[in-house]
Order: C-alpha cells, then structure tokens, then sequence
C-alpha cells in the first residue's frame, strides 16, 4: 500500500468520524498538553470530566503552576497513575518560570520538560505547532501492525524503533495535525482490539491482518511480569470525631496522598494475631477495637493490594504511633487527596456525607 493513500485515507476518514471534543477545538498548546497527559492511561470518557475540571480550575498554565500540590492531587483523584500528576504541575512551574508562561514549539525541545516524553511531546509539537513529527501510541500501535503485517513485539525497543520509522514515513506532509489526530482515533474507535470494525473498514481489501486473518494476533506485545501481591492492614483510628491519617512521603505508590496508618505483611495475615504482636502492645492498649473489614482488593497495573480495614476508638491514654500521623476532621478528610482505595472505604461506610463513622459488620478482634 502506498505511503500517501493511507495517509490520504486516514485523514478522509478522520474528518467524516471524529468525534467532538474540546480539545480538538483549539491549537492551544497548554489545553492539548493538558489533555494529553490526562488520556494517558484513560480512556476518553473517563478523562474528559478531569479534564473539564482542570480547565475550569487552572484555565492558564500559571494557573495550574500557582496551585499547590495538594489542589492538583485532590483534582487528579481518581484518575491513578498520580506521577503524571506530580509532573504535571512540575511542568506548569518550568513552564510558566522559565518560558514565560510560552510552551517551546518543537518536539525535542518539549521532551526537555517534567513529563513529557516522545509521545507527549510529538502530540504538542503536531497538533498546536503542525511539526511534521509521527505520535505512537497504543492505537498507532495497532492499526500499523495489522494494516501493514508487522509482528515485531510492540514492547520492545526494536520494535519502537520500526513502529516509529513507520509512522513518521506516512506522516501526511501537509496535514500533520490531521494525520495524527486521524490514525489514533481510526484505532480507538474502528480497529479497536476485541471487535474492530472489518466490514467497514477503508482497508479491507489491502489490510494484512484481515486477508491472513490475523486480526486477533496482531499486534504482538511479550507478556508483562506477574502482578506483585500486597497485604495491607489499614488501622483507622477515630477520636473525638477525626480519623488518624498521613501524608505518603515514602518511594512507593501514592506518593502524595494520604492513608490510615498502615500494617503490610508479606502474607495474608489473621488481624488478631497481627495486633496482638508485641510492637503494637501500646496501640493495642490504648485503642477499643471495634471491628475489622471484609477484605478489599485493589488491583493496580503490576500490583495487587488485598486489603483489610481494622477499625478502633482512641482512648484518653492513646499513644499515637510513630510516623507523620494527624488527626483529621470528616471536612478536612474530604478535601484531602487520597488513594482510590481509601475512599472507597469511606464512601462504603459513608463516613464525609454522614459526618461519623459506624461499625462495620464483623468479628471484634480484642
């Protein structure tokens, strides 16, 4: 197939089906910067509410670079992955400090800011500055492979570099920003993974994948490692009508946000043995159990978390574990920035609308 028909064809199809969305409206690089962090890792109907919300909150990037960082994780909540967050607003500082509030319009110069890689940069550069530069992403991925037959694993760092190569050869010269715009959302909605739509598709009668049937076996991605298995032991401790919680400061997932105080073991672990350990004779002498959870489980991209909640009331003598632990008011509790695991828990004990928290339904542990 020529280079030219299916860039020709690609930006065709893209202007007869794309879908409406705000960020398609504006060559405004700091709007499609933002956007595109946020559809990393999302899907667009779960993106598009975060990222009306963070226009709304930091319409400019001075804006978003003003914030603190606790307002940027507190909006982010919910979306995961909540680096992007973090480099989000260190990329809005340099931005806004070092570049006057201008985003550099070339896609080498972009990767030189927090968080933005090739793909990111490729994306700004293309469609706010029209830089004749190839965005790669998982659609790319996809319908590159089964179109042109290419079984090099996607995950691989030869196969970056074919896919890439690829890519920026059909690049339409004239129309960059069109192109990219068209061949990731050809992929998202009509060569999708499961179900892409063959019958209908403009390269029926020149797709690889489809003449060879190899529509499910294309693209080929090596498989990941195992996901790590986690156990955690929540204590959530209330006194006076404030829950014991911290800031997350250690290298490890939800760096930023804030917890309960936190048993892990390397185990599944009964939580009656697990408080009456030795090193929580203190707590445990110092607190009123009240119940324990049913286990939730929390599945992350190379982790799962299988959880417990371990509910107890502070007593006069309490001994507060060591850590940056504080007590929080419901209404503090809410503005807070927090794992979705842990306001899961509050919300299925309804403990920010109802302003209390009541016991759970299951076995006291002393």
């Amino acid at each position: 197939m020529g280079r030219r028909y299916f860039s020709k064809k690609i930006v065709k199809w893209y202007l007869e089906n794309r879908r409406p969305l705000p960020w398609r409206e504006t060559t405004n690089p700091y709007l499609i910067w933002l956007s595109e962090v946020i559809l990393q890792q999302t899907r667009v109907v779960q993106g598009l509410p975060y990222y009306h919300k963070f226009t709304d909150a930091f319409p400019t990037v001075f804006d978003l670079a003003n914030a603190s960082e606790q307002e940027v994780l507190r909006l982010w909540q919910g979306l995961g992955y909540y680096t992007r967050a973090r480099n989000l607003h260190k990329c809005a500082k340099v931005v806004a400090e070092s570049y006057n509030g201008i985003f550099p319009s070339r896609s080498v110069e972009l990767q030189k800011l927090p968080g933005i890689g090739h793909y990111t940069a490729a994306a700004i550069a293309s469609l706010a500055f029209n830089e004749k530069v190839a965005v790669i992403d998982g659609n790319v991925f996809r319908v590159l492979s089964r179109v042109f037959g290419i079984d090099t694993p996607i995950n691989t760092p030869e196969g970056l570099k074919r896919f890439t190569t690829l890519a920026n050869e059909l690049i339409s010269e004239g129309e960059p920003a069109l192109y990219n715009q068209g061949v990731m959302e050809f992929g998202a909605l009509f060569c999708t993974p499961k179900k892409p739509k063959c019958d209908d598709c403009p390269f029926r009668d020149s797709c690889f994948a489809f003449n060879q049937g190899l529509i499910q076996s294309l693209p080929v991605k090596l498989a990941q490692k195992k996901a790590r298995k986690r156990y955690f032991y929540y204590l959530v401790i209330e006194k006076d009508n404030a829950l014991l919680m911290k800031r997350r400061e250690e290298r490890d997932i939800w760096h930023g946000l804030f917890d309960f105080f936190l048993i892990e073991t390397t185990r599944l672990t009964d939580p009656e043995k697990l408080m009456n350990r030795p090193e929580y004779d203190d707590l445990r002498k110092s607190t009123i159990a009240v119940a324990v959870s049913e286990k939730y489980v929390h599945t992350l991209s190379h982790q799962t978390i299988h959880c417990n909640f371990i509910q107890l009331r502070a007593k006069r003598n309490f001994k507060r574990p060591a850590g940056n632990l504080t007590f929080y008011t419901y209404q503090e509790i809410d503005q807070l920035p927090k794992p979705v695991l842990i306001s899961r828990f509050l919300a299925d004990k309804s403990v920010l609308s109802s302003g209390k928290i009541g016991t759970f339904e299951s076995r006291l542990i002393f």
